[in-house]
């Protein structure tokens, strides 16, 4: 198995609701197989060089202006990163300066560094409880977190959700639509941490980034902890 390289983005500034989680998931699982794991933490002022899977986390604003004037720096290159196939999760604030910028209720604008094809405004409510997704991407078909956001984010052109809410708000409490997808992009309000509540998921971000179909864990507590959830009202 190849070392599997993750690059975790602004850990200092981005790790609301404990999103160093979905790090340690994806490099749990892929350990627990036998793979070994690199992780490079880039912080401000860091170069940033070719990884398989790139994670961002959430924020609050301040912390997100600051990311958003430093990841300009590294637009081109994390863009040419997504087209040669890496994958990227990014969560909530991360999520929103994945696409074309952020425009809170009062100060500048800010921006992404336009991955997706999204732009996400601030709401004048805020969506706080659980969530559930049902989606086409993975198996089980059913996702699950906790949503804490006011920003309301919209998709455009070929970037599409990663599911229909069952339960929740999504992304903007309209459409009924949660996360986006573009090539091996994605981006998602769910807390929790998300991948702990969604093995599925982790292990399909994973077959993405190293091209390799995992064999199977033993996942009979993890499954139960997400099926657990799947439905639940806050």
């Amino acid at each position: 198995m190849k070392t599997l390289k993750i690059a975790h983005l602004y850990p200092k500034l981005l790790n609301i609701y404990g999103d160093k989680g979905n790090v340690i998931t994806l490099k749990s699982r892929y350990e627990w197989r036998g793979g070994e794991v690199l992780i490079d933490e880039i912080n401000i002022g860091d170069e940033i060089c070719e990884h398989d899977i790139y994670f961002m986390g959430g924020g609050q604003d301040i912390q997100q202006i600051e990311v958003s004037k430093e990841i300009q720096k590294h637009k081109d290159f994390l863009i040419s990163e997504r087209d040669r196939g890496a994958v990227f999760l990014g969560i909530c604030g991360g999520y929103q300066l994945f696409g074309h910028y952020y425009k809170p209720h009062e100060g500048d604008e800010l921006k992404g560094i336009a991955l997706l094809d999204a732009y996400t405004v601030a709401g004048d409510k805020r969506f706080i409880g659980n969530v559930t997704v049902k989606t086409d991407i993975v198996k089980p078909n059913t996702l699950t977190g906790f949503e804490n956001h006011s920003g309301l984010t919209f998709l455009q052109g070929d970037t599409k959700p990663i599911g229909n809410v069952i339960v929740g708000n999504g992304n903007n409490g309209k459409d009924k639509c949660e996360g986006a997808r573009y090539k091996n992009v994605f981006g998602t309000y769910l807390h929790g941490s998300f991948l702990p509540k969604n093995t599925h998921f982790a292990d399909y971000l994973i077959e993405l980034a190293t091209g390799k179909k995992l064999e199977p864990l033993n996942d009979n507590i993890e499954t139960l902890t997400h099926n657990s959830l799947i439905g639940k009202a806050y």
